[in-house]
């Protein structure tokens, strides 16, 4: 459970014990991410059920208030500096890079957050409004799985989180979480959705970023929460 307990400190603000751990017992912690993805769906979905009672828009507003105040905004930050990075990717690679290092916030760092809250708001409230809100709990459990899949299949972009992660993840974790997957998906079809979202962030970063990043992660599993958002709503 070491590293359950290491990925719940890493990936969110809920209190947890201390541990004692070393940097491949960190790196092995990915490969619980899925199970903290579960863990955070349960507690918004239970907040947005809470507010809904009230009115749609309350309960997609503190669903979304959970959602950043559970992961810290740590996966918000690196939309934003893979926004910014993106920006510079034109001129040099020694730019995207120094871009993707420097801890201020640019403005389509600014543009690219304050988009994604506002497509989660609209996206909650459409789910609430509906009494949809069961797929939500394991809209951020399948989008947790994407890390493992892009640690794997992408070139890290410089020696960081990415470079350990890579080595960790053994084919048995992917097909072990494939096929928890694939039981989502019976209840939540529109589940299905999550191997294009996780292929076209993948091939964009490959493309136009060169690798993967701890930002590359974060931004993509952003992104493919909403996208899985939408994808259950139609």
């Amino acid at each position: 459970m070491k590293g359950l307990v290491l990925a719940l400190q890493f990936l969110t603000r809920l209190p947890m014990p201390r541990v004692t751990a070393s940097a491949q017992d960190f790196a092995r912690s990915m490969r619980w991410f899925p199970v903290v993805g579960l863990i955070l769906g349960v507690l918004i979905a239970a907040a947005c059920g809470v507010g809904a009672r009230i009115d749609p828009w309350v309960g997609a507003l503190l669903g979304l208030i959970a959602w950043v105040g559970l992961t810290g905004a740590l996966h918000l930050d690196g939309l934003g500096d893979m926004a910014d990075a993106a920006g510079a990717a034109h001129k040099d690679r020694d730019r995207l890079r120094a871009v993707l290092a420097d801890p201020h916030v640019g403005s389509f760092g600014v543009v690219a957050i304050a988009l994604q809250l506002l497509a989660k708001l609209v996206l909650l409230h459409a789910l609430a409004d509906r009494a949809h809100l069961a797929p939500l709990i394991l809209i951020p459990f399948a989008a947790r799985i994407a890390p493992l899949w892009w640690t794997r299949l992408l070139p890290p972009l410089h020696e960081g989180l990415g470079t350990a992660f890579r080595g960790a993840i053994r084919p048995v974790d992917l097909a072990l979480w494939a096929a928890a997957w694939l039981l989502a998906c019976w209840w939540a079809p529109g589940l299905l959705a999550a191997p294009v979202l996780m292929l076209g962030w993948g091939l964009w970063l490959r493309h136009r970023i060169g690798g993967i990043s701890g930002d590359g992660h974060g931004a993509g599993i952003e992104l493919v929460e909403s996208g899985l958002m939408l994808a259950v709503l139609l």
